[in-house]
């Protein structure tokens, strides 16, 4: 088998067909380490495909309990996952998620989970955000992510999620956590009612209450209401956390989509004092001319 291998190497390499190389290995030796013995650079090695996630049928009634999903979550928890966690994660002393627990699931996992416990009672909810263990409270905020996206939610549901979201802020203490709560349900709520709470969230000394202030303002974006994007911003012109930088920026790309005109505006006026990071994030869908005039500002 080996040796058909290194035949059929030979005559891809022979006549330029490189790119077709991983395919004549796959069909003869599909075995991942063979990809580490082929130095040549112009090979383009593929991707190890994840494995499938694992399918979960909707929960019952009964099922609908903190205790239930916690379990079920550890079902799926793999060493190897949890390498690549922290590896993405910045979890360690001093960095922004200091302290913070993982055990090693796949977050489309979670997910997958959430869907499937999306009618659990608030206060099986709330009993999740109370878990040290990071993906069991990132399933909290997906399980409400998921229920507020639904046609069928009622206005008290969905103001149950918005009121836990807020007083258990603490717990709300990563940025996947933020998004995962702020891109659709905290801005669905508020979108027809007064949004003084987010100029407070913004002015917080907590920096996952300042980003969920602006990340909020997605779901207004997507509605074509940009103005409280703009507002936040400005007001975060000043701040010193590189996870708010980034929010920011991306808002203000965001709101820029939909008015250019207004993107302008802001960055003609405070280019010169916004955070690198939130400036490049914001210019990002800029032409090449435009972003190099407004990065010579700084």
């Amino acid at each position: 088998m080996r040796r058909t291998l290194v035949l059929l190497i030979g005559i891809a390499a022979e006549n330029a067909v490189i790119t077709n190389l991983s395919k004549i290995i796959s069909t003869f030796y599909p075995v991942k380490s063979i990809f580490k013995k082929i130095k040549d650079k112009n090979i383009k090695i593929p991707a190890a495909k994840a494995p499938p996630l694992a399918s979960i049928k909707k929960a019952t009634t009964a099922e609908l309990t903190a205790k239930r999903f916690t379990e079920k979550l550890k079902s799926f928890q793999s060493d190897e996952e949890l390498k690549k966690i922290k590896r993405y994660f910045k979890s360690g002393e001093g960095q922004y998620g200091e302290g913070d627990q993982f055990i090693g699931v796949r977050m489309g996992q979670v997910f997958e989970l959430a869907k499937a416990f999306f009618e659990m009672p608030i206060a099986e909810i709330e009993k999740l955000l109370e878990s040290p263990i990071h993906e069991i409270r990132a399933g909290a905020v997906s399980i409400m992510d998921k229920a507020a996206r639904s046609k069928k939610i009622t206005e008290s549901r969905k103001k149950e999620f918005f009121d836990l979201y807020i007083r258990r802020h603490d717990r709300i203490n990563n940025w996947d956590l933020v998004d995962l709560g702020s891109l659709h349900m905290t801005g669905s709520y508020l979108f027809d009612k007064p949004r003084a709470i987010l100029y407070k969230l913004v002015r917080s000394k907590n920096l996952w209450e300042r980003r969920s202030a602006i990340i909020s303002t997605c779901y207004f974006i997507r509605q074509g209401d940009i103005n409280d994007t703009f507002k936040l911003a400005e007001i975060l012109l000043s701040d010193e956390e590189d996870m708010v930088h980034k929010a920011s920026g991306w808002m203000l790309r965001f709101a820029g989509s939909k008015d250019s005109k207004k993107l302008l505006e802001f960055l003609d006026k405070y280019a010169a004092q916004m955070p690198r990071t939130m400036l490049r994030n914001s210019i990002e869908q800029l032409s090449k001319k435009q972003k190099e005039h407004y990065l010579k500002m700084k």
